[in-house]
């Protein structure tokens, strides 16, 4: 074994230690760090190996690429982050894809077989990868409408697109080095559109999802293309990668009780549900405005009266930046001897996690805040829910309205508990457009308008008790 293999085994270790550190908030830096060192002293092992001398374009790359990502790191808020991962694993396809062209272009007479047709299959996945992050990306942004755009014939064109993929993977094991670069340009194309058809019929409830399996791509792009260069480290850092996104993506899809291919294929987000909520139920409901105090008295006495409190943050939390309003009411009801938890919903936001980062931020104890396995039986115990800009997560619709995009989706079950106090913008169905007949039922106290400033209000009234 030379020293590249132990090299290489050494750093792929420090990213699989990184990668255990980040599953717990208190030490989730301190792994952040030991991966971008692991991934420093990759670039420094690569060019050692290589030989490479003239180190001012690597070094001017690196300069640059490294203040761009400072920026975006001190510029881009906590709620921009979904898209900010969603352009990350869009980048890191095209680096493979990059790659993996310049391998067909400058050194196509020298590599076997299947190196050639690794190479044009980095392209492929690293192609796909990109498009269908920059989509991701821009209907998270609300560039792009979240809903699902599909249009006649998109089933065949998609089939079409990937069978001709296919062809060109497999001709370019025995193409001549002049019609290489040719065929490897025709695969950017076809791969890049393919990504674009496939990501645009993903409605925006589906995004979590869509979002975790192109950051699985993303390794997967990276490590085909490691066959491509004869990398073994390269190979071995993009499995874990594609492996550690899949896994996300399979709790993803549990989570939401969806088939990973239904909803690749657009099948989940295409129906609504309006029409199937029984209005005439839920006619008693208690409408509640932000401007009568008489609102946040009644919510004050109720929290003050509690003794068991479960807050479910949603991603309306993150957009009016509410977290840290979040963690100054969990503190107060915690003095007075409220038992305080939080359920986060695997879903719950733009991303696997985004609850998680969100409350971490503003230091909520890691230990209190609760999978939806573990606090769902405990609601029906609850003396108060507090939804904080949450819908598709909390809606009864998931149980009972077969045919919509939530059916089966398992939820958090605030409808059980005793009381539940609401904070949402407004009642506009969430990214599955299923209205929420939550918001109607008899127990449930609506305060709209936006969570940072209906928080803020609940405290004082709190406060003068």
């Amino acid at each position: 074994m030379n020293w590249h293999n132990i090299g290489a085994i050494a750093i792929v270790v420090l990213i699989l230690l990184g990668i255990r550190l980040l599953s717990s908030p208190r030490t989730a830096v301190a792994g952040n760090r030991l991966g971008a060192v692991a991934m420093l002293s990759a670039i420094v092992m690569v060019l050692v190996q290589h030989n490479i001398g003239d180190l001012k374009g690597v070094i001017v790359a690196i300069l640059i690429g490294s203040v761009i990502g400072a920026i975006l790191a001190v510029r881009v808020t906590m709620v921009k982050i979904p898209q900010l991962v969603a352009l990350l694993n869009g980048f890191g396809g095209l680096a493979s894809l990059l790659v993996a062209f310049v391998v067909i272009q400058h050194i196509h007479n020298y590599t076997t077989i299947v190196q050639n047709i690794a190479a044009q299959l980095a392209i492929a996945v690293g192609g796909l990868t990109f498009s269908g992050s920059m989509v991701a990306a821009a209907k998270l942004d609300k560039k792009m409408s979240h809903l699902p755009i599909s249009f006649k014939g998109q089933s065949l064109v998609s089939f079409m697109l990937l069978t001709a993929m296919i062809a060109a993977g497999i001709m370019s094991g025995w193409v001549m080095p002049s019609s290489a670069v040719l065929l490897a340009s025709t695969m950017v194309i076809l791969s890049n559109v393919f990504g674009f058809v496939f990501a645009v019929r993903i409605g925006g409830a589906d995004m979590p999802v869509t979002i975790s399996l192109l950051n699985s791509l993303s390794g997967v792009a990276a490590s085909i293309c490691g066959f491509a260069v004869r990398d073994v480290l390269l190979i071995a850092v993009g499995a874990i990668v594609g492996a550690a996104g899949l896994i996300l993506t399979r709790i993803m899809c549990k989570a939401m009780n969806r088939s990973l291919v239904d909803i690749l294929l657009g099948k989940t987000s295409v129906i609504a549900a309006n029409e199937n909520i029984e209005k005439k139920d839920y006619e008693a409901k208690r409408e509640l405005s932000v401007q009568r105090k008489d609102v946040f008295l009644q919510i004050a006495e109720l929290l003050s009266n509690a003794k068991r409190v479960i807050i479910v943050p949603g991603y309306g939390m993150a957009v009016s930046q509410a977290q840290q309003q979040v963690k100054e009411l969990f503190t107060e009801l915690e003095r007075r001897g409220v038992d305080v938890k939080f359920a986060i919903h695997p879903v719950a936001g733009r991303m696997p996690g985004h609850m998680n980062v969100l409350l971490a931020e503003v230091d909520v104890p890691y230990e209190k805040l609760c999978e939806l396995d573990q606090v769902n039986p405990e609601f029906s115990h609850t003396d108060v829910a507090i939804v904080i800009g949450a819908c598709d997560v909390v809606n009864p619709m998931a149980i009972t309205a077969e045919g919509t995009p939530i059916y089966g989706m398992p939820i958090l079950h605030v409808h059980e508990a005793r009381s539940v106090i609401v904070c949402n913008l407004d009642e506009k169905p969430g990214y599955s457009g299923v209205e929420n007949p939550l918001y109607r039922h008899e127990n449930v106290i609506m305060v709209l308008g936006n969570a940072s400033e209906t928080l803020a209000k609940i405290l004082e009234a709190i406060s003068s008790r």
